[in-house]
């Protein structure tokens, strides 16, 4: 049952069951457990104050689970490892709980035991032991626990309510940005959306860390990478030399695929996503403001089961096409693959759609097709065009940082290149905004002789130039163009 607040605000974080007997007045007597005086106010520091409702309750909390997580770990080092891969030190409700946690993986690291004796003594040398109730209570916490077996169990119980007392706060922030009503309403909403999301990935509001704890993330990766002996760490494109250039595409990166109208650019993006999703059975989706989701699938079909595109949509296709297509059929409707062809998509909506397939699907690349015919969503209108254009691709490049995947935007390039005696596109022929070229952290210029000379001697053949390249070197990679089957391959495989 809630047990309620006293006389304070609602992000005081002890509640009245758990007050020193002096300060119960009239509502109960009830024993205290060892060390729960040294109750802290975190509620106050994430936002529960400052005008919000008063609720009156008891956040969401199993001290029981808690204790039973501690006394595992005590018992044991299996126990300790398990545990760790379920929760932090932020997921205990009480503080005390957090001190005995961090003294014990703190020992754990060190490869020393951790039981009641030593975790004392660690608590003893840092001057905390007084903060957890003396050492007593660690013994206690021991005997409250008849096995290590379910501390794994017991974590998960812990986790889950540290996710309610997060979702709590997330709901008292947003009603505050709601009353206050400061602002333009889309950006209240997609605040209100990033404190949801927040609460799921377990994000907390100090993101900065010192450059020596970093350290050691970044030489895990490093040997990580070490370790797969030149195996791609990215999202595969699907192109050998463009793959090895790149290793693949990245958490965080913004990339550009940029070309004049009728090159490809559409066809390029769909080859990536093929590779993604249906040779790599990674969740990736498309939002395409230019075709139809019926378009797409038979482009995705043409592709896979290399059937001519136009027999298609002509329906000549002959049995051998056939026979092709239902080989390939199963393979491309399991593909983890979302396509999503809604008119006048907003930045906004865009991130909200990409925040729920992270969360349920687990996404791990996002193509949107095409930059120009997206629409920013404010309330407030953008003094020009340009403008708009800039604030979309800086909002697509925060959308890569913040769900941690590659986002593949395309765009169009201006009048440039057909100014030029060999028609090859620039950097600086983006169209409408230079902030797409410094959001990005990879432009690929896509260039076929062909569409401008048939009589090409390089007729097929199509150049992805990487004209940047913010992690490596800048190349042009020849791949050949198979329009009939609505694809690029590599050279090597014609």
């Amino acid at each position: 049952m809630d047990e309620p607040w006293a006389d304070v605000g609602p992000s005081d974080r002890l509640p009245v069951s758990r007050q020193r007997r002096g300060d119960r007045g009239d509502r109960g007597d009830r024993g205290d457990r060892g060390g729960r005086d040294d109750q802290h106010d975190r509620g106050r520091d994430n936002g529960w104050d400052g005008g919000a409702p008063s609720f009156e309750r008891v956040p969401p909390q199993d001290l029981d689970a808690e204790q039973s997580v501690l006394g595992g770990m005590l018992l044991s080092k299996d126990a300790i490892a398990e545990v760790v891969e379920v929760i932090k030190g932020h997921d205990f409700y009480r503080p005390a709980h957090e001190t005995v946690f961090t003294a014990i993986l703190d020992l754990y690291a060190k490869g020393e035991p951790a039981d009641p004796i030593t975790v004392a003594a660690e608590l003893v040398r840092r001057g905390e032991i007084t903060k957890v109730g003396g050492a007593p209570y660690l013994h206690t916490l021991v005997q409250s626990v008849p096995t290590a077996a379910n501390a794994s169990y017991y974590a998960e119980i812990v986790h889950e309510r540290a996710v309610l007392r997060r979702l709590v706060e997330a709901g008292t922030k947003i009603t505050q940005m709601g009353y206050a009503a400061d602002g333009d309403v889309d950006e209240i909403v997609n605040s209100a959306q990033a404190e949801i999301y927040a609460v799921t990935e377990q994000r907390t509001s100090e993101d900065y860390l010192p450059l020596g704890d970093i350290m050691e993330g970044a030489l895990d990766e490093i040997e990580a990478i070490g370790s797969r002996s030149g195996e791609m760490t990215g999202v595969p494109t699907g192109f050998t030399d463009l793959d090895a250039l790149t290793n693949g595409l990245h958490p965080g990166q913004m990339i550009v695929i940029a070309a004049r109208p009728a090159m490809g650019k559409s066809t390029l993006a769909l080859d990536f996503a093929r590779a993604c999703s249906i040779k790599g059975n990674l969740p990736s989706v498309i939002f395409s403001l230019e075709m139809g989701r019926n378009e797409i699938a038979m482009r995705l079909l043409s592709a896979e089961a290399r059937v001519a595109l136009h027999h298609m949509r002509s329906g000549t296709m002959t049995d051998e096409d056939w026979t092709r297509l239902a080989r390939r059929m199963p393979d491309v409707s399991a593909a983890p693959l979302y396509i999503d062809d809604s008119p006048n998509l907003s930045m906004m909506e865009i991130r909200a759609k990409c925040r729920r397939l992270k969360q349920r699907n687990d996404l791990k690349l996002v193509v949107i097709d095409y930059l120009q015919l997206m629409q920013s969503g404010g309330a407030k209108r953008a003094e020009s065009r340009q403008q708009e254009v800039s604030d979309m691709s800086r909002n697509l490049k925060l959308l890569a940082k913040e769900l941690e995947l590659p986002v593949i935007a395309l765009s169009q390039l201006n009048r440039g290149p057909e100014q030029r005696t060999d028609k090859k596109p620039m950097v600086s022929d983006l169209r409408e905004s230079g902030s797409i070229e410094q959001d990005a952290d990879m432009v690929i210029l896509l260039h076929r002789e062909d569409a401008y000379e048939k009589e090409s001697p390089r007729a097929g053949e199509a150049d992805l130039i990487v004209a940047k390249h913010r992690n490596g070197p800048t190349a042009t990679i020849t791949v050949a163009f198979q329009g009939h089957y609505s694809r690029f391959v590599d050279m090597a495989q014609t």
